[in-house]
């Protein structure tokens, strides 16, 4: 069987006919011609038609069909291209508009995903359709850099098309989301998630990712999703380097901010003291902080903090005058670190406590 005798005879409805008429009359196709091809363009293209098919059936049509009155030949090859045109137009804005539908669902059900505002067993359901299967465990990783990511964005078709290659499509949702990339994966598959982040990382000149742990069932990927973001915020209030950060490994820093009161109180009564001296709090706080961050190596703070390490030794020793507590002291040192945590997790002393 040939390729267009697959073809309804549906989809080339009129078109011999008018095919002739042109050729009798040497006539125009008219509007109302151009409109049904381009109907029956759109109809073809919903029912799953491919176009190159259907063009080679219109040409095979007009071949078998074609005029042999002298001069006819002219009228009837433009009849053929105004109706293979109209019916191409047709299919293809058919087309456009399934891929915009596509687009509007997909979008709805990430946001719903994330959000956790549907019915879970609605979303796991709806999940199948775009390949995930939510009663498995799933890890999200987000991605963010200098600049805001959509969909169709360069760095973000730069990063799926990295993705998709090494791995199957079928289980990994791959979107951005507030202008962050997202990767969605099985979380026993986790060079999925580790690859999305070289790769992220990269096309977004040394921007951050966070990773949530794998969580199952159908409420999982979102309390991955916002263990990712709550990591991310956690980087920037805390200064942290390390480009890839994992929930998991920043558990301690949501303990200690349980009781905001509490911490509130430990900053304030450790190293409140310091606002007293010359220049405020701060410069001694960041010693504190480059000093913990070194391993309590004197020489590496220093150069951390671009001081002499007798300078470095100097604010330590006033730091000690001041709060009673002794950096180098490990009696004192939990306590002095917590504090300091704390007062970066609280944005203190920018922010009254």
């Amino acid at each position: 069987m040939t390729e267009q005798q697959d073809i309804p005879e549906r989809y080339l409805n009129g078109f011999v006919r008018t095919l002739a008429d042109v050729a009798a009359t040497g006539r125009r196709l008219t509007r109302d011609e151009l409109k049904a091809h381009r109907t029956l363009g759109e109809q073809a293209a919903e029912s799953g038609q491919g176009l190159r098919a259907l063009v080679v059936a219109h040409l095979a049509a007009a071949r078998a069909s074609w005029p042999q009155a002298p001069g006819s030949a002219d009228s009837a090859l433009g009849a053929v291209q105004q109706a293979v045109d109209a019916f191409a137009e047709g299919y293809e804005r058919a087309q456009r508009s399934a891929v915009r539908r596509e687009e509007a669902a997909r979008r709805e059900f990430i946001d719903d995903l994330l959000y956790g505002r549907s019915d879970l067993g609605r979303l796991a359901e709806r999940a199948e359709r775009f390949g995930l299967r939510l009663s498995r465990a799933h890890s999200v990783a987000v991605a963010e850099g200098s600049a805001a990511y959509g969909e169709g964005d360069p760095v973000a078709r730069q990063v799926e098309a990295a993705v998709l290659a090494r791995f199957d499509a079928r289980s990994i949702l791959l979107t951005t989301k507030n202008g962050r990339l997202l990767c969605v994966a099985p979380g026993d598959e986790e060079e999925v998630i580790v690859h999305f982040a070289k790769q992220a990382y990269a096309a977004t000149d040394g921007g951050r990712v966070a990773i949530g742990r794998p969580q199952p069932g159908p409420g999982g990927v979102v309390q991955s999703y916002e263990e990712a973001l709550a990591a991310l915020e956690m980087a920037a209030r805390l200064d942290l380097e390390e480009p890839v950060l994992r929930a998991a490994d920043l558990l301690v820093y949501p303990v200690l901010t349980r009781d905001r009161q509490a911490m509130a109180d430990l900053v304030s009564h450790t190293l409140g003291p310091l606002t007293s001296a010359r220049g405020g709090a701060l410069p001694l706080l960041d010693t504190l902080t480059a000093y913990f961050d070194s391993g309590c190596v004197a020489a590496e703070a220093a150069r951390r903090l671009s001081l002499s390490v007798r300078a470095l030794t100097y604010r330590l020793e006033r730091i000690h005058k001041l709060t009673g507590a002794n950096p180098a002291d490990p009696a004192h040192r939990y306590t002095l670190q917590t504090a300091v945590i704390g007062a970066r997790l609280l944005d203190w002393p920018n922010r009254p406590l």
